[in-house]
C-alpha cells in the first residue's frame, strides 16, 4: 500500500511550487527528474539571492574544511560543491561564517545536518531548528540533508547517530519530525540511511521498505551513503546489492561515499565503522558505478571528517567520483546516438 501526502500538506507544496515532485506517486523516470528539478533548484526566492546560483547536478563534491579555503580559493574556479555540518555554523557570526561566505561566493553548499535526533522520542528543538532555517535562509544550499537516527535524550546529547527501531510508532514520528523540518525550511529535506552496528527486535519492517513509506509519505528526497549501505551490510551478514535492489531509488538527491574503519568485534568477526577517515574503499566504488548506471548523474559528495588530508588528497577522491558521472553521460550520449 502506498501512502500518499495530505491535503494540507498538498498545498503547502503547491504554494512552494514542489507539488509534482511531492505527491509520492510511483516510482518512474518522470519523478526522478520532477524531484531533481525540486532539491536541486530549492524554493523561488521572495528576496534576491545573496550569493549565485550554482547547480549541482552531475557534479561531485566534498568536505569543506577550513585547512583547505586557501588552497580552493587559490585554484582556478571548477565545477564543484562542497558540504559543511550545520552545527559548525550556528554561531551568528565569527571566523568559521567568513570562511563559508568566501567559499559560497564562488561555489554551491550541500547543508549536512547531524543533530536534529529526527529519530528521537521526544519533540524537536525549537531553538535548534530554529538556527538550522536560519542557515538555510543565509547560504541557501543547493541540498539540504539530515540523518535517520537519533542523538538526544531528555538534556543528554550524545556523540553518536544511533539507531532506530523500524516499525510503525517509529515511523509516524520520523515523518512528524521530517514534516516540522520541511515546513521549517520550505523546502524538502534528504534523509540519510544510517550505518548500523546492532537491529531491534521491535522492528516489523526491512529499512528499505521503512524508508521508502517515509519518503511516500513525507515528500522528502534521500540522501543515498553507499558507504553506509556497505558498512551495515558487512556488520548484518546481508546483500549490499539486495539492500541497493529493494531500495526506493527514484527518491534519491544525493548521494554520498566515505572511508571505513576495519576493527575485529568480541566474537572475532569482521567489524566495520563508518569512520569517515580514509579513501573511498574499492567495493564501495564498484557499487557507485552501479548506482550510476541505475539512477544517472546524481551529485555526489566525499565525505572526510577525521584525519583529515591535504587538499589535492581529497580533491582527487571527488574527481574519481566525478569520473565515474561524466562516463555515465558519455556512455548515456553513445547509446542514444
Amino acid at each position: 500500500m502506498h501512502e500518499h501526502l495530505t491535503p494540507e500538506r498538498q498545498d503547502r507544496f503547491t504554494q512552494a511550487g514542489l507539488i509534482g515532485w511531492a505527491k509520492g506517486h510511483h516510482a518512474s523516470g518522470k519523478r526522478r527528474d520532477d524531484m531533481n528539478a525540486a532539491v536541486l533548484s530549492g524554493l523561488p526566492a521572495t528576496e534576491p539571492p545573496r550569493f549565485p546560483a550554482f547547480g549541482v547536478r552531475g557534479l561531485a563534491g566534498s568536505s569543506f574544511k577550513h585547512e583547505h579555503l586557501a588552497a580552493i580559493l587559490d585554484e582556478e574556479k571548477q565545477p564543484r560543491f562542497f558540504e559543511v555540518h550545520a552545527e559548525n555554523y550556528m554561531g551568528a557570526g565569527g571566523p568559521p561564517h567568513r570562511a563559508l561566505e568566501a567559499l559560497r561566493r564562488d561555489h554551491s553548499i550541500s547543508l549536512h545536518g547531524v543533530c536534529m535526533s529526527i529519530g528521537g522520542p521526544e519533540p524537536l528543538d525549537q531553538a535548534h531548528l530554529a538556527r538550522f532555517r536560519a542557515l538555510v535562509d543565509r547560504y541557501e544550499p543547493a541540498l539540504v540533508s539530515e540523518h535517520l537516527a537519533w542523538s538526544t535524550h531528555q538534556s543528554t546529547y550524545f556523540n553518536d547517530l544511533l539507531p532506530l527501531p523500524y516499525n510503525e510508532a517509529t515511523l509516524a514520528r520520523v515523518c512528524d519530525h521530517i514534516d516540522q523540518v520541511q515546513d521549517a525550511i520550505r523546502r524538502p529535506l534528504l534523509l540519510e540511511n544510517p550505518s548500523t552496528y546492532l537491529s531491534f527486535g521491535e522492528s516489523t519492517m526491512g529499512e528499505a521498505d521503512f524508508i521508502q513509506r517515509v519518503a511516500e509519505r513525507t515528500g522528502c528526497g534521500l540522501l543515498l551513503d553507499i558507504n553506509n549501505v556497505f558498512v551495515s551490510a558487512t556488520n548484518h551478514g546481508f546483500s549490499a546489492l539486495d539492500y541497493l535492489a529493494d531500495f526506493p531509488l527514484a527518491h534519491i538527491g544525493e548521494i554520498h561515499l566515505a572511508g571505513h574503519a576495519k576493527q575485529i568485534d568480541d566474537e572475532g568477526d569482521l567489524l566495520l565503522i563508518d569512520s569517515h577517515d580514509g579513501p573511498v574503499a574499492d567495493a564501495v566504488w564498484k557499487l557507485y558505478e552501479i548506482i550510476v548506471r541505475r539512477c544517472g548523474r546524481i551529485p555526489t559528495l566525499i565525505e572526510w571528517d577525521s584525519n583529515i588530508p591535504d587538499w589535492p588528497v581529497l580533491k582527487a577522491e571527488a574527481m574519481a567520483a566525478q569520473a565515474i558521472l561524466d562516463r555515465y553521460q558519455r556512455d548515456a550520449r553513445h547509446a542514444v546516438a
